[in-house]
């Protein structure tokens, strides 16, 4: 007897708090990824900032400070992209996340709400 009512409350208890579990997978899945993305973005924003700093480090005199400057616009060219590809990257991170939780909300009121 005891061992049926366990085994009903068990059940019962797994099925109420499966949305949670669910939500709590795609809130860390979403973390992940944004970690992943923000780990890569200062990785490649340090490499360019290093990479001026050498070259400013360069500039020994008239000639190579004319030079340098000539590069800065590829230079703010590249980072412009690369800010641009990250904001990209983040917009559709942000946009599968939103989709997720909506199908995840979706799918829990169907279970809820009788047809």
């Amino acid at each position: 007897m005891y061992t049926d009512f366990f085994k009903t409350f068990t059940d019962q208890t797994e099925k109420n708090l499966e949305p949670y579990f669910n939500f709590n997978k795609l809130v860390t899945k979403n973390v992940e990824v944004l970690t992943e993305l923000q780990l890569n973005a200062i990785r490649t924003y340090s490499e360019m900032g290093l990479a001026q700093m050498k070259a400013a480090s360069e500039v020994k005199d008239v000639m190579s400070f004319a030079s340098f400057n000539g590069q800065q616009m590829s230079v703010l060219n590249k980072l412009s992209q690369q800010m641009m590809e990250d904001s990209n990257k983040l917009q559709t991170i942000a946009k599968e996340f939103k989709d997720d939780v909506e199908k995840l909300a979706s799918e829990n009121l169907k279970t809820v709400t009788p047809a």
